[in-house]
C-alpha cells in the first residue's frame, strides 16, 4: 500500500516511485499550492493525499504504541462530508461538500481504518462505511471514485475498511455480488502469463496484466485484512490453483506465490517511468512484504524486508509520512522493530513530521493475546466463504495515496 492511486496520477507532474500516497505518488514540491494545515502530518502539497498520509501516519502510530495528538486526530475526523464520504483533501471545512468536490473510495476507506483503529469515532466510521455500500458496483467491486470501474486496489482497500469496521466483507454484496467475486474477475488465470497475480483493471480490450501494487493489494483484499496485519500460518509453497473454483484464500495464495517470485532474485520490486530504466519500487516492496506475511509467506518477505531495512531510508526521507508509515506497517507485520530499521528509527522521523503524539499504555497480557489470535486464525473471507459461500504512473500505494489510477505494466 503506497501513495493511492487514481486522480492524483492524473494531476501529479512527477513522481516518487512507489511512496505513500494514495494511487500516484507526487514528488514532495518545495512551494504547495495550498498552505499546510494544523494538524496534518508532512510538508508536502496535501491536495491528493492529505486523507491518505494522515490515515496511514495515525494507523502506524497507534500500531506502534503511540496516542496520536488531538489535533491530528480531529483533522482527519474533520475532513469527512455529511455523506460519510472523504475526499483527498478538503482546503475549507467550513464549507459543505458538494457535487464539485471529488470524493474516492480510497481516502473514505484508509480514513475508516485509522479511525476504527483509534477507537471513538464509531458513528463517523459507520457513516463512512455506509457510504462505501452505497457506491459499491454491481460486479461486487470498487472503483476508485463512485460508479468508476472495479479495481483491485480499491477493491481491497474498501475490504479492509470493511473488517476494521467489523463487517464481513463477503456478506457485503451488491446485486448478488461480493468483493470476492470482483477479485476473482481480475485475477489472471493460471495457465496466463503472470497466472496467480492480480491486474489492476482490465484494459480497453479486457485484457488482464500482472500488477504487482494489484497483487499485493489484493492478497489482503482476499484475506479480509487491512494495512496493519500480523505474520499469518506458515504457508507452504504450491502450485497456482483455478480462482474460481477455490476460496478466497486460493486468490490470495496464488497471488502471494507470484510476488514470492517476483522479489526472489533481486530482494525488491521494480516500477518503470515511461522512456526510463527501470528503478526500485520501494512502495510496492514494502507492501509485498506486508502481503507475504499476511499469507504465511514469512521465509519469502526476508529478503526483500533486508533490502528495504537496507536501501529505503533515502526515499522514505523523500516521499514523507505515507512512506515511514508502509515501511512500519512490513517491519510490524514480519515481527521486526521499526525503532532499529536497519539503523533508522521509523517511528521517530514519522511523529517528527507532525504533532507529537503520547506514547501509550504497553497493551496487556490477554490483548496481545487477542491480537495474536486473531492474526493468526483462518483468514475472515475464507471462514464465510465456507459458511456462506471476498499520483502518476508507476507508483506504489501498495497502498498509499491512490487518487490513484494505476498503470498496467
Amino acid at each position: 500500500m503506497n501513495i493511492r492511486r487514481s486522480a492524483a496520477t492524473l494531476a501529479a507532474a512527477t513522481v516518487v516511485l512507489g511512496a505513500a500516497v494514495p494511487a500516484v505518488a507526487a514528488t514532495p514540491s518545495p512551494t504547495p499550492s495550498v498552505a499546510i494545515p494544523d494538524g496534518l502530518y508532512g510538508t508536502a502539497d496535501p491536495t491528493y493525499d492529505g486523507v491518505w498520509r494522515q490515515s496511514l501516519a495515525l494507523l502506524a502510530q497507534r500500531t506502534t504504541g503511540f496516542t496520536p495528538a488531538a489535533d491530528a486526530v480531529g483533522w482527519l475526523a474533520g475532513q469527512q462530508c455529511a455523506s460519510g464520504a472523504f475526499a483527498a483533501f478538503r482546503a475549507d471545512t467550513a464549507k459543505a461538500c458538494d457535487a464539485k468536490l471529488m470524493v474516492d473510495t480510497n481516502s473514505t476507506a484508509a480514513a475508516v481504518q485509522a479511525l476504527a483503529a483509534l477507537g471513538g469515532h464509531g458513528a463517523a466510521t459507520q457513516k463512512a462505511v455506509a457510504w462505501l455500500k452505497s457506491v459499491q458496483n454491481a460486479d461486487g467491486g470498487w472503483g476508485y471514485t463512485p460508479g468508476g470501474a472495479s479495481d483491485t486496489n480499491s477493491t481491497s482497500v474498501v475490504a479492509g475498511a470493511l473488517a476494521a469496521a467489523g463487517q464481513q466483507p463477503s456478506t457485503v454484496r451488491k446485486a448478488g455480488k461480493s468483493p470476492y467475486d470482483a477479485l476473482v474477475k481480475l485475477s489472471l488465470p493460471c495457465d496466463r502469463n503472470g497466472g496467480g497475480a492480480f491486474a489492476y483493471q482490465p484494459d480497453k480490450k479486457g485484457a488482464l496484466a500482472a500488477n504487482a501494487d494489484a497483487t499485493a493489494a489484493g492478497v489482503l483484499g482476499a484475506l479480509g485484512k487491512g494495512f496493519v496485519t500480523t505474520a499469518g500460518k506458515t504457508s507452504a509453497d504450491g502450485a497456482c490453483a483455478p480462482a474460481d473454483a477455490g476460496t478466497p484464500g486460493t486468490l490470495a495464495r496464488n497471488g502471494a506465490e507470484w510476488l514470492a517470485g517476483s522479489v526472489g532474485t533481486t530482494g525488491h520490486l521494480k516500477s518503470v517511468l515511461p522512456g526510463a530504466e527501470d528503478q526500485p519500487d520501494y512502495g510496492n516492496t514494502a507492501d509485498a512484504v506486508v502481503a507475504l506475511a499476511a499469507q504465511g509467506r514469512t521465509a519469502q518477505a526476508e529478503k526483500p524486508l533486508a533490502w528495504l531495512e537496507k536501501n529505503s531510508a533515502a526515499w522514505a526521507e523523500q516521499s514523507g509520512p505515507a512512506a515511514y508509515a508502509q515501511l512500519i506497517f512490513a517491519a510490524h507485520a514480519m515481527g521486526a522493530d521499526p525503532r532499529h530499521f536497519g539503523g533508522t528509527d521509523l517511528v521517530a522521523l514519522l511523529n517528527a513530521t507532525g504533532p507529537a503524539p503520547q506514547a501509550a499504555a504497553k497493551a496487556t497480557g490477554a490483548d496481545t493475546a487477542a491480537d495474536e489470535k486473531k492474526d493468526t486464525s483462518d483468514s475472515p473471507f475464507g471462514v464465510w466463504w465456507t459458511v456462506g459461500v471476498f499520483l502518476v504512473a508507476g507508483i506504489g500505494i501498495g497502498f498509499l495515496i491512490s487518487g490513484r489510477k494505476r498503470r498496467q505494466p
